[in-house]
């Protein structure tokens, strides 16, 4: 069974889900995680004291197994954009991380295309690189960027070409396991386009987004089992392992944003930051999100501290995120506060609307030159059991659980009712 974006938003299943502000999603909520999961979470409140650890690093949850490497070379005198880049290096090596790197889940055209960029705070230089196809380290690119060159931010096949001038060997990039997911998400759609099977197929339906008369109309929950089911039956044909199948599923019903952060902090108070990625998935072709703006998806100011961020990058690029919570703290904010300011500035876009902002996750990556940091997130994570982590390296290796500005999951079923206005302007006041 087949199932266009058309029908899938038509059906409301979707469109109506709006756990928000005050209001649990089912599942397992970030204070139940750390009843639950007591070893793999810590403190993290920048406010519990005026002494912080230095050296230390903070990056994304699919970083944590790089920190141990990347925290001895930074202790050991290591320049901090290198001990960043080091984390950062794992996931794009890492084939079976489908959101950087080699591996990394492609646009519509079944292309990977990788985005990037790093702030060097001791000499304040910066480099960005975008829409780059067929080089697996694109945050090493985004240095060289600056190394080699006067300007800040190379594109496209320009900034491919220059990669290669530089050292860096062309590779494919799409993996057999992302290739599979990209079909299984291409024959989702294929009743509105020319994937899936023609007419003359055994197996051909007709478009299941024709309006059906109110006797014949299926309850929500009847039409969203028959849409997993339809995919679990495309997964196996596609040769999708069994254990695999309910991830990718996940992966064509919520194309995720992928991406990680890194911000590493010295002894002496030198601080800098990267942030690389491969973007939305099934993106159209030359789409950059935050990730390669400098501002947005990462920001580093020598003076104040290191922000970066993961999730749905117009949307940080809007308020630039990065750049906002820099502001922020060297207005006299914490991090924690900083971060808060501006996921409700992101709130705002929509004016609360959480029937939009389901559509919608971010989260920020904060650390204060003196040490002091942050995890904050629009949701507690993107589905029940699933919280939004920040993988932390200050002697101690750790993962901690987000501060989330709104209870629930963005990406969690089944639909709950509409946040009453009164809680909603509660959260974004």
């Amino acid at each position: 069974m087949s199932f266009s974006r058309r029908d899938f938003v038509r059906t409301s299943f979707l469109g109506t889900l709006a756990a928000g502000a005050g209001l649990r999603a089912q599942g397992e909520s970030a204070s139940e995680y750390l009843v639950e999961h007591p070893a793999e979470v810590a403190q993290n409140d920048d406010a519990q004291s005026g002494s912080y650890k230095r050296p230390i690093i903070i990056c994304a949850h699919n970083g944590f197994n790089y920190l141990d490497d990347a925290f001895a070379f930074l202790k050991s005198g290591g320049d901090t954009l290198d001990a960043a880049l080091r984390v950062v290096q794992g996931p794009e090596n890492d084939p079976n991380d489908t959101s950087v790197g080699l591996g990394g889940l492609p646009n519509e055209e079944g292309v990977v295309e990788l985005d990037a960029c790093c702030m060097h705070g001791p000499t304040r230089r910066a480099g960005s690189v975008g829409a780059v196809r067929n080089i697996k380290n694109v945050s090493l690119v985004s240095k060289a960027v600056f190394d080699h060159t006067g300007h800040v931010m190379l594109v496209g096949e320009g900034a491919e070409r220059f990669a290669v001038a530089v050292g860096f060997p062309r590779e494919n990039l799409l993996t057999d396991h992302s290739r599979k997911i990209w079909l299984l998400w291409k024959e989702y759609h294929s009743n509105s386009d020319w994937w899936g099977p023609g007419l003359a197929d055994p197996h051909w339906q007709p478009p299941s987004d024709a309006p059906q008369p109110p006797e014949k109309a299926k309850p929500q929950s009847e039409l969203w089992q028959e849409r997993y089911r339809g995919l679990e039956e495309h997964a196996a044909a596609l040769g999708i392992a069994p254990e695999d199948r309910a991830d990718a599923i996940h992966k064509v019903l919520f194309p995720p944003t992928g991406t990680i952060h890194c911000s590493a902090l010295n002894g002496k108070g030198e601080i800098s930051g990267c942030t690389t990625t491969s973007g939305l998935a099934y993106k159209l072709p030359g789409r950059c999100g935050d990730s390669p703006i400098i501002g947005a998806g990462c920001y580093t100011d020598q003076d104040v501290g290191s922000a970066g961020a993961t999730g749905s990058g117009e949307e940080n690029i809007k308020i630039a995120g990065a750049h906002t919570i820099i502001e922020n703290m060297r207005h006299g904010m914490s991090p924690h506060e900083a971060g808060m300011d501006a996921l409700k500035r992101v709130g705002r876009i929509y004016s609360g609307d959480m029937n939009k902002l389901r559509f919608v996750d971010m989260t920020y990556y904060i650390l204060r030159k003196d040490g002091a940091y942050a995890g904050v997130s629009l949701w507690e994570g993107y589905r029940a059991g699933h919280p939004h982590m920040i993988a932390v390296h200050d002697g101690a290796k750790r993962s901690e659980v987000t501060t989330p500005l709104f209870k629930g999951f963005s990406q969690d079923f089944p639909p709950e009712p509409k946040v009453p206005d009164e809680v909603r302007k509660e959260y974004l006041k």
